[in-house]
C-alpha cells in the first residue's frame, strides 16, 4: 500500500481533493493497483513555520 505525505502551505478543501485524485490516479496506472490502496497524507504549514534562504516565508 503506497503512502504520499505532502508538505505544503496551506490550500484550499478544492485543490487537496484535486491533487489527492491525481496523486491516486498516478499510483493506479504506474502500478496497477486498486486506488483504495493508495493513501495520500497533508501535512499544511503556516507561513510562519517554515523558512527559505534565511527567512521565514512570512517575511517575503
Amino acid at each position: 500500500m503506497p503512502i504520499v505525505t505532502v508538505q505544503q502551505g496551506p490550500r484550499t478543501v478544492e485543490l487537496k481533493r484535486e491533487l489527492v485524485a491525481r496523486i491516486t490516479d498516478a499510483f493506479v496506472d504506474a502500478y496497477k493497483i486498486p486506488a483504495d490502496s493508495v493513501q495520500v497524507w497533508i501535512q499544511e504549514t503556516g507561513p510562519e513555520s517554515w523558512g527559505s534562504g534565511g527567512k521565514l516565508t512570512a517575511d517575503n
